[in-house]
């Protein structure tokens, strides 16, 4: 409704316009005002030098130079919120293969902000372009064997040129630039060009590089990137609640006052010396929880998690772990230390005795958070390092902080609740969660063994651990939400955890319901080599994703991007073949193709190969709708 009440408005603003400021779409290039024979944008290409020699590097330059007011869409647009459902089209560059010559990354010109009026509102918005004189730059590696004699490059730039209120229809150019491949040849000084003044390699991007997929929690929330500065710092805040959740547990909430107690005592009167002393303490319990994490953080450093999860044993015994900590934690069996443990008792009246009292305080902890420890010991070899740590340390920060808190502010230790039924229920929700986690992994265990031993699974065989983890999340809220209701007769924190365990309902279900969808619905093609070929040699382009059950980056990228529009249409043309390489198992036939052909290691990765073409004409880690689509484009091109 929205996009058809945007064209209507469009048709009628047109139809009222005088008949001399209507665009025109018949033509190729656009008058600027007051020049009618001036195209709204020239192209030029130019080359850093004549003659190269084998092994060394130049750069071509393709100029645009915009007419007045006119101006070209960036090669990632980015839409104001003002434009609505304004689709640019993006510009492009299309380079061919050219024996000898591999292409580097291209540097796009800084972006302009102009004043537009597409939906002719009379007020203006500021939107990026390229605009004036914009160069793009794209650098070419010599061969150290490439042969020796003429070469040309023919590009092709794919733009859609606008001015303030109208565009023109998408179009492209080809330019051809030539030049020589002499042994002889000396290396210039790019400096001294001016064209190439701008020229800066760290500012580039490889054309249809990764670009980050926006994740959304609960389908509206946009959440950061893992790997992002924003990301890393969403999970040091969520480890750091975990910490601090851990002292709700029987174990540790009725020695907090006695711990806090302790510092205080020590400190007497003064305020900087309880500070010093609980900061002290605080850095003993942080110390604690990374040396746990440094082991993880190791493995995680030295092996593939690629390969780790391709281990079907290794994924279900990591299960079986989780799913032992989690029953654990239920009060099935528990954590005893040593007697011995017990005996160490640390005066906390200097900085080393704070700390090591802080180490004893995590120590002596173990016997209820042990479990979760474990959980995360065994999840953790799964990631990166630095978030191995940063889990590590910040759920010991969020522990450690009360502590500082309380022995600053000792009258807050009235607001400490006791412990009973409420604690109780903290690690009931904990173990469950565990078990939830633990569902995942032996789940991808068993797919991941059949998929290896020819088992041919029935379309809802791989939503079953799905649907266990769903049925534990309403477990869990169920069981917050009843126990809750029992325990506390305060309105406001039935309504708080009553949200809380509607929020873990909802979650399972409608995760377990997304992924019987997916599989319901699925349309994609199982790879073999043969296949592959045959689908190519009909003329067919081969969209082929490189996937497995346990890669949850691989799902996030098929649920947002390939099974939606406008991605999927297309996928489903008469023209393309979607197909997918299943790596659940170490011995699926496309981890060799992965490998061995294409040099990838890891997943999720997609890759787009078009007739004639030995080489797939357009890969990636990440992408997005806007990326593939041009892929796909790309493909045909090269038919």
């Amino acid at each position: 409704m929205r996009r058809l009440s945007l064209l209507l408005l469009t048709l009628l603003a047109i139809c009222t316009m005088p008949a001399s400021a209507q665009p025109s779409f018949g033509t190729q290039t656009a008058a600027s005002p007051g020049a009618e024979d001036e195209p709204a944008v020239r192209f030029s290409i130019q080359s850093s030098a004549e003659a190269v020699a084998p092994g060394s590097e130049m750069v071509l330059a393709v100029i645009l130079d915009h007419a007045e007011h006119w101006h070209t869409n960036l090669n990632q647009p980015i839409v104001p919120e003002e434009m609505g459902d304004f689709f640019p089209v993006p510009t492009t560059i299309l380079l061919p293969e050219v024996e000898g010559l591999s292409f580097g990354a291209i540097q796009w010109p800084d972006p302009l902000s102009v004043p537009v009026d597409f939906l002719f509102t009379g007020n203006p918005v500021q939107y990026q372009v390229y605009g004036d004189r914009a160069i793009i730059y794209i650098p070419i590696e010599i061969d150290d064997d490439a042969v020796v004699g003429d070469r040309a490059v023919e590009v092709t730039i794919k733009y859609q040129a606008c001015d303030d209120t109208t565009c023109l229809p998408p179009t492209s150019e080809t330019l051809r630039a030539s030049f020589r491949i002499d042994p002889n040849a000396t290396s210039s000084d790019l400096r001294a060009n001016e064209v190439f003044a701008g020229y800066d390699p760290a500012k580039a991007t490889i054309q249809g590089d990764p670009a980050q997929i926006s994740r959304k929690f609960l389908g509206f929330i946009t959440l950061p990137a893992p790997d992002s500065v924003a990301g890393v710092a969403v999970l040091a805040f969520f480890a750091a609640v975990g910490g601090f959740v851990l002292n709700l547990t029987p174990c540790v909430l009725p020695v907090i006052p006695i711990k806090v107690m302790t510092i205080t005592q020590h400190a007497g009167e003064k305020k900087s010396k309880a500070l010093m002393l609980s900061l002290w303490m605080a850095t003993g319990v942080i110390a604690f929880w990374i040396a746990i994490g440094i082991p993880m953080a190791f493995v995680a450093e030295t092996l593939d998690p690629s390969k780790i999860f391709g281990l079907w044993w290794l994924t279900a015994l990591i299960g079986i772990v989780i799913l032992a900590m989690g029953i654990g934690i239920m009060g099935l069996f528990q954590i005893k230390l040593p007697q011995k443990v017990y005996m160490v008792n640390p005066k906390a009246d200097s900085a080393w005795g704070s700390f090591v009292f802080g180490i004893m305080t995590a120590v002596l902890g173990l016997p209820c958070f042990g479990f979760v420890a474990g959980a995360l010991l065994a999840g953790a070899a799964t990631m990166p390092p630095m978030l191995v740590m940063t889990i590590f340390a910040f759920m010991g920060i969020g522990m450690a902080l009360p502590y500082v808190v309380l022995a600053v502010f000792p009258a807050l230790l009235k607001s400490v609740p006791r412990t009973g039924p409420a604690s109780e229920l903290v690690k009931q929700v904990m173990g469950l969660l565990m078990i939830a986690a633990a569902a995942y992994f032996l789940g991808t265990s068993v797919i991941s063994y059949g998929s290896g031993h020819g088992w041919n699974f029935v379309w809802w065989g791989k939503t079953v651990h799905w649907w266990a983890i769903g049925l534990v999340g309403v477990a869990t809220g169920l069981l917050l939400v009843i126990q809750t209701i029992r325990i506390t007769k305060s309105l406001g924190k039935r309504a708080v955890f009553g949200i809380i365990g509607l929020f873990f309902a909802f979650s399972g279900s409608y995760v377990a319901y997304g992924q019987t969808m997916h599989q319901y619905h699925n349309f994609w093609q199982p790879y073999s080599r043969e296949f592959l070929q045959a689908s190519l040699d009909n003329g067919q382009i081969v969209v082929l994703d490189f996937t497995a059950e346990w890669c949850l980056n691989c799902k996030t990228l098929e649920a947002a991007v390939l099974s939606k529009e406008p991605v999927k249409p297309e996928l489903l043309s008469a023209d393309v073949v979607p197909m997918v390489a299943d790596l659940t198992s170490l011995s699926a036939p496309g981890w060799s193709f992965l490998n061995n052909d294409l040099g990838q290691t890891g997943i999720p990765f997609l890759a787009i190969f078009s007739p004639g073409q030995e080489d797939p004409v357009w890969v990636s880690n990440a992408y997005t709708s806007k990326q593939v689509l041009e892929g796909i484009e790309l493909a045909r091109s090269r038919r």
